[in-house]
């Protein structure tokens, strides 16, 4: 059997909390481990008697653990399950599968993050693999979107990233709360005030396909090249293994060559509307 084709049983060892609908869980093997992820590459996540979904990772890719972080909104019947299994429960994992970021690729560069909403989940692998070998890069910069500030991802850690001063955090909401006195607007509107220098910027999103095309396109009028521009696809992926066909984009299977790919080969399949 491939690797990555056989069902492994993991436990919940701990939730985070993330919001009022998004959860954390970290879960351990109850007998043999999945091979080594990739940050960007995503498990298919199994709640016995309701069904698999696609979940990527949003643990720390050089951890020396066999742990895996998973990032889930509770949206339908089977994403509601896992975010509902509590500690000492069991799910089944696949994987890992699909092309990630390749955050090596990207030394010497400055680096744009930018996450809208849970969105931010695959990107935290490409912040934590940054601050871990810092000096491999110039600057990292996180910009984040969320609809309100009780909705905003990893909000603890943002703010600890941001206190260590090792990365500039831009964080914007979409509808304020009492006690809120940071931005509000669209997350283009702090990437568009950002100076940067294009010939030395690789750009990493992840978000709703709306908010990555108006983004990519800031980005690209800031004279980063669209092949430094690198977005995670997100399309009904059931297998995992480029067989079923349903994550079908264009000519790319997204469970094989994607989630990530550069925006040169997501622009012209993302200005076709229903594709």
């Amino acid at each position: 059997m491939p690797v990555g084709e056989a069902m492994l049983p993991y436990r919940v060892i701990h939730r985070i909390q993330q919001t009022r609908d998004t959860v954390t869980l970290r879960l351990e093997p109850v007998g043999v481990a999945t091979q080594r992820f990739q940050a960007g590459q995503f498990m298919m996540l199994y709640s016995f008697g309701v069904g698999e979904v696609a979940i990527s990772v949003s643990g720390d890719p050089a951890a020396d653990s066999d742990v895996l972080e998973h990032t889930i909104r509770a949206v339908g019947a089977v994403s509601g399950a896992l975010h509902d299994t509590g500690i000492g429960g069991v799910i089944g994992v696949r994987g890992p599968f699909g092309v990630g970021w390749d955050l090596a690729s990207a030394a010497g560069h400055n680096l744009v993050i930018i996450g809208g909403g849970v969105g931010l989940a695959p990107l935290r692998p490409v912040v934590l693999g940054a601050l871990a070998a810092r000096t491999d890069y110039r600057r990292i910069i996180l910009v984040t979107g969320a609809r309100t500030p009780s909705n905003i991802l990893f909000g603890r850690e943002q703010n600890d990233w941001k206190t260590a001063g090792s990365i500039e955090v831009h964080q914007t909401v979409d509808h304020p709360e009492p006690g809120w006195s940071g931005r509000i607007g669209f997350i283009t509107e702090p990437l568009t005030q950002l100076r940067l220098e294009p010939a030395r910027t690789t750009a990493f999103l992840c978000g709703p396909e709306p908010m990555m095309r108006f983004c990519a396109q800031t980005l690209l009028r800031k004279g980063i090249a669209a092949t430094d521009i690198r977005v995670a696809l997100e399309r009904n992926m059931q297998c995992g293994v480029a067989r079923c066909g349903h994550c079908q984009l264009g000519t790319l299977l997204l469970c094989r060559d994607g989630p990530v790919v550069d925006y040169a080969v997501a622009e012209p399949l993302l200005a076709v509307r229903e594709l």
